[in-house]
């Protein structure tokens, strides 16, 4: 069975959301959460750039190009949507408002360590709103993929050594790490980890394994994962509602 999708990843992280809540969707696959709201539910979907009441992203043709999340991406609103200056924004987020922070991730250490803004030596536009969600946002769910797929052209860093004249080998690079390698956003900031293979928590003993996507198995997972995950009795696959 191939991962997850983006879409299905987006499904599984929908699944965090409750009545009543006030979410905020960082930028990239995190986007897709607002098209998967579950039936029954109502939350008021937050951008920092100063919008409260997103709803799902619109259909071809409808597009409004005055109306964009943080991510320059076109958006629709839902009845009782607002409109306000970044700063009221970030005061939304600094004073403790926004129930539940979802946003994609580079690296994730085994103590909930963040780092999704840079890459050393890469030019980077700035941090934006991330370092103030996952400081004071409720609860901190990344979306990601569980590894970085290798590009090829040398060897993975640490690896083994090749002959000369030969390729090495492709290995994938683990993103949830015993601790980050790159740049940190936040410490010890992270609830819940959903990738394409699994869905991780965050805990004092470090990551628990929750669910394992269809077909993917819990040696796969933890082949592809640095710290030892604790594996609490069978893990039950992901489901979707039909």
């Amino acid at each position: 069975m191939p991962p997850l999708s983006r879409d299905q990843i987006a499904m599984c992280a929908a699944r965090e959301l409750r009545d009543g809540m006030y979410v905020n969707l960082g930028i990239g696959m995190p986007t897709l959460v607002a098209n998967y709201v579950p039936p029954g539910i109502t939350i008021m979907l937050q951008s920092e750039n100063g919008m409260l009441g997103i709803g799902p992203f619109p259909y071809e043709g409808d597009e409004d190009p005055d109306l964009i999340n943080a991510g320059k991406q076109t958006i629709t609103e839902l009845p009782g949507s607002s409109y306000f200056s970044s700063a009221d924004s970030f005061a939304m987020i600094r004073g403790g408002h926004i129930d539940c922070a979802i946003l994609g991730a580079m690296q994730v250490a085994e103590n909930g360590d963040l780092a999704n803004w840079m890459i050393p030596g890469k030019m980077v536009k700035g941090m934006g709103g991330a370092m103030d969600l996952v400081a004071a946002a409720k609860r901190v769910v990344v979306m990601m993929e569980h590894v970085a797929k290798a590009k090829g052209g040398g060897a993975a860093p640490g690896g083994p050594a090749t002959l000369p004249g030969s390729s090495p080998p492709s290995q994938d690079e683990k993103k949830i790490l015993k601790a980050c390698s790159l740049p940190l956003t936040a410490v010890r900031a992270v609830h819940r980890i959903i990738t394409d293979l699994a869905v991780l928590d965050v805990g004092p003993a470090g990551l628990t394994l929750v669910e394992r996507a269809p077909g993917i198995s819990v040696d796969e997972i933890q082949s592809k994962t640095e710290p030892t995950l604790i594996v609490n009795g069978p893990i039950p696959e992901i489901t979707f509602r039909t």
